[in-house]
């Protein structure tokens, strides 16, 4: 049977791997110990869980209210302002995302250059939250 270390279970959860720990250490996530001493998940019992994470209500703080799926979080690098339209840059990791939205979307947003935003990418569209 396929077995996922934590950080492997956690990249696939889409989760931070202390995140994926803290649930292991709480018996929310079934772990134990391979060979070498690596605590790993069993794949059957991470599928299960990723299933019952997915149907969860979504009680959780940090989750958004938004049908946009793809979220990229990063650092605003650029924004061109035009008389109507506006684009603005994120680097998130590896990733320049780039969208175009209107100025005044940017305004309300009160987006700047250095300030935290996550892009959310749906077919070849490019949203941008504030953070």
């Amino acid at each position: 049977m396929q077995s996922y270390t934590i950080g492997q279970a956690a990249r696939l959860l889409g989760v931070s791997p202390d995140t994926a720990r803290r649930w292991a250490d709480a018996g929310r996530i079934a772990t134990r110990r391979d060979e070498a001493g690596r605590r790993v998940v069993d794949g059957r019992d991470l599928a299960a869980f990723s299933v019952e994470l997915a149907r969860s209500d979504g009680t959780d703080e940090e989750t958004p209210y938004t049908s946009v799926r793809n979220a990229f979080p990063g650092i605003v690098t650029a924004i061109k302002l035009g008389d109507v339209a506006a684009q603005v840059e994120i680097q998130a990791g590896p990733h320049r995302l780039v969208s175009l939205l209107t100025r005044e979307a940017v305004e309300e947003l009160g987006l700047e250059v250095g300030m935290e935003a996550t892009a959310r990418v749906k077919s070849t569209n490019v949203h941008v939250d504030r953070a």
